[in-house]
């Protein structure tokens, strides 16, 4: 019988296998410390859920999503853990990801480098700053 943690690797390294087009050309750009020499992971646990992509040392979570995520009752809820637990969230869409890669790397740095602070709610992107550190 497989242990809470290796069931939880065991459901990141599913995650990781399953990436979308936008995901995996964001991790292209994330990975390696390619981003202002920040690390980041991919399908890092956060309590019961998995962030896209996460930097520890900025406690900041990028999650990428489809149109079906607008509105998303669950994603609220997730949301709101992992700001309760410290950890920023930013949204982007997979179209942005898609034809504004430049754009959506120059908000993460932005958020990085502390300019975006505040919570940002838009068709197209959402910044939930954490709350719990």
């Amino acid at each position: 019988m497989r242990g809470p943690k290796e069931k939880t690797t065991s459901r990141a390294r599913q995650l990781r296998q399953s990436d979308n087009d936008a995901e995996a050309r964001l991790w292209s750009e994330l990975r390696n410390r390619r981003l202002n020499g920040f690390k980041f992971v991919r399908q890092l646990p956060v309590g019961p859920y998995f962030a896209d992509f996460a930097c520890r040392d900025a406690h900041l979570v990028i999650e990428v999503d489809g149109s079906q995520h607008a509105g998303s009752e669950y994603d609220a809820r997730r949301d709101a853990f992992m700001a309760d637990h410290g950890w920023s969230i930013a949204r982007f869409s997979n179209v942005d990801v898609l034809t504004d890669l430049d754009g959506v790397l120059e908000t993460v740095v932005a958020i990085l480098d502390g300019c975006l602070v505040e919570p940002v709610e838009a068709h197209d992107f959402r910044f939930i700053p954490g709350r719990g550190r």
